[in-house]
């Protein structure tokens, strides 16, 4: 071999070893994940955003799904402080919305392309049978959606609705699903009823917007005269400053002209539960979701007998209410309300937000 061919050969070996090399650093890029992982014992300094291997494509029964967004709840919040005991490297984040990307074998409810949106509990599809732990529920009991890829079983997920973005699809899996069980399912509202809900957080507000979307009146609560004309401006008839009035409760009875609530939404728990009895109305439901004040407290539980209400506790919802919900928000012209929306890697900066209690609606992750 002449020298000239000898140093092309050598020069056409190291562009193919360098091309080979870009090629298997490229493959090592497409095998890879940015997520979220929460090191024991928890707290909002212990989010890591980390590098993990990409999913297996899905298997029968299964679907793949590029996320890109989830939104903050109260039950998120409480695992990532570290307030709710996980298994070390957790991935957090119940709420997960996206793109399918790969079906598995025999799955005909989606293709690829439709926009998704994920269960609070993968295994309740349907019926009386209610989980009673959060042993399945992503973020906690399993891995959440604070991840790039996910392969789940088909029945995980629901179709988004038309027109969503992934972040206002993100807000349905648990605080949408909640304030439908809440109001539709559990509450049977009828219009021309009325509704309390309490504050302003994602709940709150979704039970506000869907109370108003079916005809009934709406009094709301908050503690800022801001927040208390937002909420007029999304049609709460009645506003209520709990700080100025700690009775609260009379104050419901007076602008109902002493009947009262038919439906409360109680976010609260114990430290709002006795004013939320005696703003219901009797005969009233009583939806307890929340638990924002403590987790014990005494209940007026003549009054609750008295006037003949149900108090029912509840915790999001099965997939098919939330495939109803989907259905419905399709024929509604109702999109959340969003508060901020922060990217993946400022997890923690996002969950600070939700603890300083400023925001009105919902806080979201967006990737």
């Amino acid at each position: 071999m002449s020298v000239l061919a000898f140093h092309t050969q050598r020069l056409h070996d190291g562009r193919v070893a360098a091309a080979c090399s870009l090629c298997d650093a490229n493959q090592g890029k497409r095998n890879a994940m940015k997520a979220i992982e929460l090191a024991a014992p928890g707290g909002l300094d212990r989010l890591q955003l980390v590098d993990l291997p990409a999913p297996a494509a899905p298997g029968a029964g299964e679907i793949q799904v590029r996320l890109h967004a989830s939104s903050l709840n109260y039950h998120d919040l409480a695992i990532a402080a570290g307030r709710s005991a996980t298994a070390d490297g957790r991935i957090p984040m119940a709420d997960g919305a996206g793109l399918v990307t790969a079906v598995g074998e025999g799955v005909t409810e989606f293709a690829v392309g439709d926009a998704v949106v994920s269960c609070f509990f993968p295994l309740w599809l349907s019926g009386k049978q209610v989980p009673s732990t959060f042993a399945t529920v992503p973020g906690d009991g399993i891995d959440g959606f604070a991840r790039e890829q996910v392969t789940m079983a088909a029945t995980a997920f629901t179709h988004a609705p038309k027109g969503y973005t992934h972040e206002e699809a993100a807000t349905l899996t648990t605080a949408g699903l909640t304030a439908w069980r809440a109001l539709v399912v559990d509450g049977r509202i009828e219009a021309g009823q009325t509704v309390l809900v309490l504050g302003t957080g994602g709940v709150s507000i979704f039970a506000l917007q869907l109370a108003k979307a079916m005809g009934a009146k709406v009094i709301a609560t908050t503690s800022s005269a801001a927040k208390a004309e937002r909420l007029r401006a999304l049609g709460a008839d009645t506003v209520i400053n709990y700080r100025d009035q700690p009775e609260w409760g009379d104050a419901v009875l007076q602008a109902t002209g002493g009947r009262g609530a038919d439906i409360v939404v109680e976010v609260g728990g114990p430290g709002t539960l006795p004013q939320s009895i005696r703003a219901c109305a009797p005969g009233g439901h009583i939806a307890l979701i929340g638990v924002l004040t403590g987790f014990a407290g005494d209940v007026p539980t003549v009054e609750l007998m008295r006037k003949q209400q149900t108090l029912k506790g509840l915790i999001v919802g099965s997939r098919e209410q939330q495939q109803d919900l989907v259905r419905a928000l399709d024929q509604l012209p109702l999109r959340p309300v969003i508060d901020s929306s922060y990217p993946l890697e400022k997890i923690a900066d996002a969950f600070a937000h939700q603890i300083s209690a400023q925001h009105f609606g919902k806080i979201c992750l967006s990737w």
